[in-house]
């Protein structure tokens, strides 16, 4: 077979294509970079512009983020001012102190009216002491608090305030005040005050410990006439006093404990549930309506309520149970007291007396009785 012309400069013009396509394909650049790498990331000022607070006394007055960068300490007057809204800020783990003899300032004072302000992680503390009842010594006369109300949508989260000779964190409980996470100690009013409070503790507290409209796994101690612990609605909660109530409720209690020396246990004005009251001359519970409770007494009514179900009761000289209108599945007792178990309508209830009435009430149905003897006016289904 045989080559034409044709064809050999055909496959000629075909291999000289081919290889100036490769020669193109694989052609390269300079390889000199253009210069070092650049910085891609952000900083933190950028991320979250924030201003350090090293030294004290300081007036807050521009909104903003501010974080301490040490300790302070002030030798009189407040240490931090908050005059404007909008700002937040973080204690950084670090304490305010006071020196001041007379403990006339705040640690923390926030503007009347303010609003928008958060306060986080820190401390307040001040060197005041409980002489017999006297708050008296150096340090602060408030921890975190305000010149006059409303405060609006203020939150204190995870601060700690001890030794002020007035309050310990008082924002107010008439609007959007929350306190989370905080404790107080050894101040001569008001532990803490907000709308909200939770997973909070104030102790040692010359007026009450806890006083605010929603309260929940918080703890509240008055050492003397005020109330352990103050709420609307009490859930999860403990509240002590020496003479006025251990816990005082104006709506509903749940799962409470309240405990007074000479006052009032637990009171609930609407309802206690799975409550317990305790008192060693006063009423140990009372409650409009009580479910599932428990009240002891020493010289006083043991659990005292309008109805009762599934409730104990228990007094050494006095009534152990006392529901004006009805007893449904509760129990009485007494020790030397005037009777066990006292109901307007009594039905499969129990009572155990050692002198006095076991069981009063002017209907009773299916209840027994231990010791003592029964007054009642009707009875079904027992002796």
């Amino acid at each position: 077979m045989k080559t034409t012309l044709p064809f050999l400069i055909a496959s000629l013009a075909l291999g000289l294509t081919i290889s100036l396509s490769s020669a193109t394909l694989f052609a390269q650049g300079t390889l000199t970079p253009p210069g070092g790498p650049a910085p891609t990331m952000r900083t933190l000022t950028q991320i979250e512009p924030r201003t350090p607070i090293s030294s004290a006394p300081v007036t807050l007055n521009a909104s903003g983020s501010y974080y301490l960068t040490t300790n302070l300490t002030v030798s009189g007057g407040d240490a931090i001012t908050i005059v404007t809204n909008g700002v937040t800020l973080d204690l950084n783990g670090f304490t305010i102190t006071s020196t001041d003899p007379g403990a006339t300032g705040f640690g923390i004072r926030l503007h009347s009216g303010s609003h928008d302000l958060a306060i986080l992680n820190g401390h307040v503390q001040g060197g005041v002491t409980n002489n017999a009842g006297i708050y008296s010594g150096p340090g602060f006369g408030h921890g975190v608090g305000f010149d006059s109300p409303p405060l609006v949508n203020v939150r204190v989260v995870g601060v700690s305030v001890s030794g002020c000779r007035y309050n310990g964190i008082a924002l107010g409980s008439d609007d959007a005040t929350v306190v989370e996470g905080c404790t107080v100690r050894t101040v001569g009013s008001v532990g803490i005050v907000a709308s909200t409070i939770k997973n909070s503790v104030a102790l040692g507290c010359g007026s009450s410990g806890i006083y605010g409209r929603q309260v929940s796994d918080s703890r509240g101690e008055s050492l003397y006439s005020g109330s352990g612990l103050f709420a609307e609605t009490a859930q999860n909660c403990y509240g002590s006093s020496v003479s006025g109530f251990g816990l005082y409720v104006t709506s509903t209690a749940l799962n409470c404990y309240g405990l007074s020396v000479s006052g009032l246990g637990l009171y609930a004005d609407i309802s206690a549930t799975g409550c317990q009251g305790k008192s060693s001359s006063g009423t140990g519970l009372f409650a409009n309506t009580a479910q599932n409770c428990h009240g002891s007494s020493n010289s006083g009514t043991g659990l005292f309520a309008n109805t009762a179900q599934n409730c104990y009761g228990q007094s050494s000289d006095d009534t152990g149970l006392y529901a004006v209108r009805s007893a449904i599945g509760c129990h009485g007792q007494t020790i030397t007291g005037m009777r066990a178990l006292y109901a307007g309508n009594a039905a499969f209830c129990t009572a155990v007396a050692s002198g006095g009435p076991a069981i009063q009430a002017t209907v009773a149905n299916g209840c027994y009785a231990v010791g003592g003897t029964n007054s009642i006016v009707w009875k079904y289904n027992m002796p």
